[in-house]
């Protein structure tokens, strides 16, 4: 393997090549002439060649000094380059993150979220992909997203920050006998039907548990891809469902074909915040924008 000089020494001969004086270049580099003049030594030794030319008033650099002297600032001034690269990456949590959210979740909060992260950091770049979030967990857990944001993970090796709490609510239809009061006992749900989410929804295991507890039965053969999709479904009066807090805050108004209930005896909420790969080197990222998550969360009132 050929000779390679140290970042340290090609330092040296820059110096001594700019400066022209041996004594100048060491204290510039902060080293004592001696220990400079040793390792410009060490240099020509390895190189079996001279770099510079010394006389009593002055030192020139040879042919191969000039060529060494040029190219050794040129790979100093790409370091430094990168090295400022990767510091600015690091001040802007590591330059990029691919966040994946539900749309039960993500249209809702990362809307405060994001303009946030944005004025703290504004060199990082996010990348959202929205999803169900069984599908968003596996691709967090096999480094295809590098975190999520949403209701709590159900995949083993997936650390979880929780920022706050969801409250569920119970859709009805603008017609239907409930519809008159501002909240609904369990009691009163027997036999009623439920629309539910698709497989991979957490709201499907919500509508599961409020079936068992009630009595209410889902109805099997169908299965909704969105939240509007089963708001609509209620509207026409094809059954009853669960709609989140910030989902129902954002597209329920008073005159919509769907009043919103409130349960007087079931309290089951759903636990919401991020969460990334167990022993991820960038744990301190995600902590960092679990940080603002944590403060958006409480100016929504996630309790």
């Amino acid at each position: 393997m050929p000779f390679r000089p140290t970042l340290r020494q090609l330092e040296y001969v820059v110096a001594v090549h700019d400066l022209k004086h041996f004594g100048r270049a060491a204290r510039h580099c902060n080293v004592s002439q001696p220990t400079l003049s040793v390792q410009i030594s060490l240099v020509e030794q390895g190189l079996g060649m001279p770099l510079f030319e010394r006389t009593s008033s002055h030192v020139a650099a040879t042919p191969a000094g000039e060529k060494l002297a040029k190219g050794a600032r040129l790979l100093l001034s790409s370091l430094d380059d990168l090295l400022n690269d990767l510091s600015t990456q690091a001040a802007a949590l590591g330059g990029a993150i691919r966040l994946g959210t539900p749309p039960t979740f993500g249209p809702y909060f990362l809307s405060r979220l994001l303009p946030r992260l944005h004025e703290q950091y504004p060199g990082l770049q996010i990348y959202v992909r929205e999803d169900n979030p069984a599908a968003l967990e596996a691709s967090v857990a096999d480094g295809s997203l590098d975190c999520g944001v949403g209701p709590s993970p159900e995949r083993p090796g997936l650390a979880f920050w929780r920022i706050g709490r969801e409250r569920l609510y119970l859709g009805v239809p603008a017609e239907h006998p409930l519809a008159a009061k501002s909240s609904v006992s369990l009691g009163a749900l027997a036999g009623e039907k439920l629309l539910a989410l698709g497989r991979g929804h957490r709201l499907l295991e919500n509508v599961r548990h409020l079936a068992e507890a009630s009595g209410a039965r889902i109805i099997d053969d169908f299965e909704g891809t969105s939240l509007d999709a089963i708001r609509q479904m209620v509207s026409i009066g094809m059954g009853l469902s669960l709609f989140p807090e910030l989902y129902a805050k954002a597209e329920f108004r008073a005159q919509d074909d769907v009043t919103l209930l409130e349960f007087e005896d079931w309290n089951e909420q759903r636990d919401v915040g991020l969460y990334w790969r167990e022993g991820s080197g960038r744990e301190r990222h995600y902590r960092a924008i679990a940080d603002a998550a944590d403060l958006v969360a409480a100016t929504l009132g996630l309790r």
